[in-house]
């Protein structure tokens, strides 16, 4: 069992900044991929970034290049996302996952899941 637990979250205005970290713990091993998702009701889950572990390669979304960063400690087993410029279109529940692999921005269907963390940001 992997268990993610998020912090970070908050509420700023528009082009406030914010950092997420995500701690894992347990048998996380078997995962090659870290990754950010965000959850708005009424619509599909979106991926935000991924990390592979390994050798840190990373993904993101079209609409954060150049304003979120996705990073890891690897001795705190933490993963992290820094978002600047937070814009009124990026609230939503930030959900991290450590997946057994990631294809882009896609966690395999194999994953475990923190429980998220609410970003609001003012129009």
């Amino acid at each position: 069992q992997v268990q993610l637990v998020e912090s970070g979250g908050g509420s700023v205005q528009a082009g406030g900044s914010l950092r997420l970290s995500c701690a894992a713990s347990g048998a996380t091993r078997s995962t090659t991929c870290l990754g950010w998702f965000r959850q708005t009701p009424g619509k599909e889950r979106e991926g935000v970034a991924t990390i592979y572990t390994l050798r840190n390669n990373s993904y993101y979304a079209d609409s954060v290049k150049g304003r979120f960063t996705i990073s890891r400690d690897a001795a705190k087993n933490t993963v992290y996302l820094e978002m600047a410029s937070l814009q009124h279109e990026d609230t939503a529940v930030y959900c991290c996952a450590a997946c057994t692999y990631c294809t882009g921005l896609d966690c395999a269907s194999q994953a475990y899941w923190g429980q998220g963390t609410q970003v609001t940001a003012a129009s």
